[in-house]
């Protein structure tokens, strides 16, 4: 059960809310060249239209903090509000510095402490990006990678446990040091004048274990706002189930308040792929809604035949599709329940506790497929067409059920009295 850990005030990154009773927040980072504001203000906008509430973007060259205020002019042209965050290693403080529009322009700054500058320099180039951020009214990011861990605090944490009677073994000391670095860093940012209000704190690696401990300990220790994710997660299956496997569990024990699924696309991938996983794992949890989602049986002998496969497959991603123009028009949409399964053992069933279910033939069943809406059986189909007249049900069904919330468009008609092939 998801325990309050709530900040009791949320960190506003542009118009979005973290924590504070706020929704855990969905963000995705671009992988494209951010000097590129053309191609980057296009990714940007296709993560968006995917569903993410937030985009990181990498400023790591002086080019690439001049494109930032570019970009944000075109996504605003596009109509696209998303905050965009700013990802700085090393020399953070002189682009934040030198590229005021670029400041300004950002709604976050993502600091890593790992890899700020070392000694003194570190303390004094931390000071100049938490000054930016006070002078430009953003919150920012503690955001710690053990990948890039501040290597004068972890050897000096391995010598205090060498000293130790009983000392650690060195992962537990890895792990403290991921926490330290976060936590010395946010109160050092506070110690500037930036409020815990406006301070987001990560602790990323790559290993679930690890994750879950260090964010476990971090919810035990603070009450800044957390951003939730799994470095380095991988391609694929692999990635996702990770992801997936970490996150679950913290967020079941409600720890985190936005989240991104740091997966590998593959060569040529779809970069919004990670926005859905996101997505995903929040409905499945029962935390969020963003689109319908499609129970789909997994297959036996029973169905030999891929066509319920293909049926599920168009219609969650039609489904998908449709929502950036179904979200102002049919409000709830996103918490519409659709089955498309493949015999009758479970097919029926399944398809009555569904908003709209169909129930397709098996192997030898006899070949036709009943519909259930709201739980009753209103017709049943066959032929050829079976897929599109189905779509044209459940496209009915949306702007019959959720058009009277507010939303616009011609009345609709009952899905019983739609003129299709029946038996």
């Amino acid at each position: 059960m998801r325990a309050p850990r709530r900040l009791s005030t949320p960190v506003m990154v542009g118009g979005v809310a973290l924590g504070g009773g706020a929704p855990i927040v969905v963000q995705s980072m671009t992988n494209t060249d951010t000097a590129d504001a053309e191609a980057t203000a296009r990714q940007v906008h296709e993560l968006w239209r995917a569903g993410s509430e937030l985009v990181r973007i990498t400023v790591n060259t002086p080019e690439a903090a001049a494109a930032v205020a570019s970009i944000r002019e075109r996504l605003d042209a596009l109509g696209c509000d998303v905050p965009l965050i700013g990802d700085f290693h090393y020399n953070g403080h002189k682009l934040l510095s030198q590229h005021p529009d670029c400041a300004r322009a950002l709604a976050k700054y993502r600091i890593n402490p790992g890899n700020v500058g070392k000694g003194a320099r570190r303390d004094e180039q931390f000071a100049t990006m938490v000054e930016a951020a006070l002078r430009h009214a953003k919150p920012v990011r503690i955001g710690v990678n053990w990948g890039s861990l501040d290597a004068e605090l972890l050897a000096r944490l391995m010598d205090e446990n060498a000293r130790l009677a009983q000392p650690l073994d060195s992962s537990q000391v890895m792990r403290e040091a991921v926490i330290r670095s976060a936590l010395e860093s946010a109160r050092q940012a506070e110690q500037l004048g930036l409020p815990a209000e406006r301070i987001v704190i990560s602790c990323k690696t790559s290993q679930v274990q690890d994750l879950i401990a260090i964010y476990r300990e971090l919810a035990r220790r603070c009450r800044y706002a957390l951003h939730l994710g799994l470095t380095e997660a991988g391609m694929g299956s692999k990635g996702i189930v990770a992801s997936a496997a970490a996150m679950a569990v913290l967020l079941q024990e409600g720890i985190g308040d936005t989240i991104r699924a740091s997966l590998t696309p593959e060569p040529g991938g779809d970069r919004t792929r990670e926005v859905a996983v996101a997505q995903e794992l929040l409905q499945t949890m029962g935390l969020r809604s963003f689109a319908p989602m499609v129970a789909a049986c997994p297959g036996c002998g029973r169905t030999t035949s891929s066509y319920f496969q293909t049926l599920a497959e168009s219609i969650q991603a039609w489904l998908r599709a449709s929502m950036p123009a179904w979200k102002a028009r049919y409000p709830g949409v996103e918490e519409m329940r659709v089955a498309v399964m493949g015999c009758v053992v479970n097919g029926p069933g399944e398809s009555k506790h569904a908003d709209i279910g169909i129930s397709l033939p098996g192997t030898n069943e006899v070949p036709v497929a009943p519909v259930y809406v709201d739980g009753e059986k209103t017709v049943t189909l066959k032929g050829e067409r079976i897929a599109e007249e189905f779509q044209a049900i459940v496209e009915d069904y949306v702007a019959r059920r959720y058009g009277d919330r507010g939303g616009a468009g011609a009345a609709p008609r009952r899905a019983k009295d739609i003129k299709i092939k029946a038996v």
